[in-house]
């Protein structure tokens, strides 16, 4: 986790806008989940919404997209466990140094980047955690 990740600190400048401002609550709660995901380990888009009791897999995603650059974004991912496009490699050294069950790629694949293992890679917001606790 960053140093202070209460929704008073948490901020973003966009990319025209030098003004930071705070994040809306919807996308705070999705980076607090990001953040508890335990390295090695990965949660869905649809995880996160079901976990937060709200919104969906594109709400979750379009929240990771605008925002997640603030939390641990290669933790939160697509349910076929295919690697985020555009950022295979950087996601994969991420994998690698956790040590996230990862499945080798068909021949057929473009560039033959391997996918995420979910069977044995999928978080389920309980168990193995910060704590092993579970949410309330």
């Amino acid at each position: 986790m960053s140093e202070d990740r209460t929704s008073d600190s948490r901020t973003v400048a966009g990319p025209a806008d030098p003004v930071i401002a705070e994040l809306p609550v919807y996308a705070e709660r999705v980076l607090d989940v990001a953040d508890l995901v335990p390295p090695g380990r990965v949660m869905t888009y649809g995880d996160v919404a079901e976990w937060l009791g709200e919104g969906g897999p594109r709400q979750v995603g379009r929240v990771m997209a605008l925002y997640g650059s603030a939390a641990a974004w290669w933790r939160v991912v697509r349910a076929d466990g295919t690697l985020l496009p555009g950022h295979e490699l950087q996601a994969l050294g991420h994998y690698r140094e956790e040590g996230t069950p990862l499945r080798a790629a068909p021949r057929d694949a473009d560039g033959h980047v391997p996918r995420l293992d979910m069977k044995r890679a999928r978080w389920d917001g309980v168990t193995g955690g910060p704590g092993d606790e579970a949410h309330t």
